[in-house]
């Protein structure tokens, strides 16, 4: 058995097949596809730095949007607690009014029978002694 390797001058040839071959595929393969994933990381870098610049921008527009809602919130609330205020003044202002119109005719009622049965007691003051004298002619039975 003799020596597997020899180096002889197809070695030498075929080193500098390799060596050529090498060279041309690193100028028409290997260095195109490296320019092409440097490109597409670089583009990749780009939409990714966006896309975290959106977000921060939606995180910022969210917090003003929430901050103006509960400011809203507020502000609903503290009108709606004004005008349940203004609503119960107000009702009170109508119920003392009811009242006080209440008792004016209450008061201008009482007058008003007092007056008419003082007019009756003089009325039929008035008429007893006709009444009596009546009412005794009929018992006694002169008519």
């Amino acid at each position: 058995m003799g020596n597997l390797i020899s180096f002889d001058q197809t070695f030498f040839i075929q080193l500098v097949n390799f060596l050529i071959t090498l060279v041309v595929l690193n100028f028409l393969l290997i260095r195109p596809v490296r320019n092409q994933i440097a490109a597409r990381k670089t583009l990749t870098e780009g939409y990714a730095a966006d896309a975290a610049r959106f977000a921060q921008e939606a995180d910022v527009k969210l917090r003003s949007y929430e901050e103006a809602l509960s400011a809203a919130r507020v502000e609903a609330g503290k009108s709606r607690e004004l005008a349940k205020k203004e609503g119960l003044r107000e009702e009170q202002d109508l119920l003392a009014a009811a009242q006080a119109d209440a008792q004016r005719f209450l008061q201008s009622s009482r007058s008003d029978v007092a007056r008419q049965m003082k007019e009756a007691g003089d009325a039929l003051a008035a008429r007893v002694d006709s009444l009596a004298a009546s009412a005794v002619s009929k018992i006694l039975g002169h008519q």
